[in-house]
């Protein structure tokens, strides 16, 4: 995949954010707070839980079908990054070799278990952000965490990095292209090169980042950013908030997987 290709993708989520559905309606602070609590509740459950952490997926689902994202789209993102999650538990099967179930006659040691629910927490917390920023313009998840109670200077540099991550990718992909068409073969992708496009890319970005800074100065800018929109919370998000906790805690109390199977059975 090419650095274009990386680029126009996370305008794409960008433009995915300001869609008109029942989810993209709902108050950032809403968003926020049912997101951590489901990101706690799947990290909190124990390493060896597997059938635990599958009735979860209930929640990317709706957000994927009521905010009517591209489930290709998020995918390619989770897949993009999941080698992480494998790096984080690889070493399980070898070094956890106490055997806890026998399926069909196969042995399956509380390595490869642990393994499993690394991968599916991962998946699940992953899918849940990539979700809420695919549903949350960022202005407004940023409104959202100052409503919250977070500082406004840790709101404002995590504004200005979204906003401007742009601008230096859009740099980046000036400096790239122009490297492609001065060189032919391997000429241009030697680690001298690298180099010396990191530090002009540095440069410039250092460059930009006064001239930008001096102009919020000039437009009377006092260390806040203050947000175009105003949000107020609704009956609608308050029922969504009690039904999505609801469901939680009913899923990590009680096992829906084993009910369901004893319902079939």
């Amino acid at each position: 995949m090419t650095f274009d290709t990386e680029f126009f993708n996370l305008g794409y989520l960008d433009t995915l954010s300001y869609r008109d559905t029942f989810i993209h309606r709902l108050d950032p602070r809403v968003k926020l707070v049912v997101t951590s609590i489901f990101t706690i509740t799947v990290v909190s459950f124990p390493k060896y839980e597997v059938s635990g952490l599958i009735p979860y997926f209930l929640f990317p689902v709706l957000l994927f079908v009521l905010g009517d994202i591209p489930l290709r789209f998020i995918l390619k993102k989770i897949l993009t990054v999941s080698p992480f999650a494998f790096f984080l538990g690889i070493f399980n099967p070898i070094i956890d070799t106490h055997v806890i179930y026998i399926l069909y006659g196969i042995p399956i040691s509380g390595g490869w278990i642990s393994l499993l629910s690394i991968i599916l927490k991962f998946f699940l917390t992953i899918s849940a952000a990539l979700l809420l920023i695919a549903t949350t313009s960022f202005p407004g998840i940023c409104s959202g965490l100052r409503r919250l109670g977070l500082p406004d200077i840790f709101v404002s540099q995590l504004l200005f990095l979204y906003r401007y991550i742009f601008v230096l990718m859009e740099e980046t992909m000036k400096m790239v292209r122009a490297r492609d068409m001065r060189s032919f073969g391997k000429n241009g992708s030697g680690i001298k090169i690298f180099v010396n496009l990191i530090g002009v890319l540095f440069i410039r970005t250092v460059e930009r980042s006064e001239r930008i800074y001096q102009a919020m100065l000039s437009r009377g800018f006092k260390g806040k950013v203050e947000s175009s929109k105003i949000y107020r919370i609704s009956g609608t998000d308050i029922v969504f908030t009690m039904l999505a906790l609801a469901v939680f805690y009913l899923f990590r109390k009680y096992r829906i997987t084993g009910m369901f199977g004893k319902l079939l059975i």
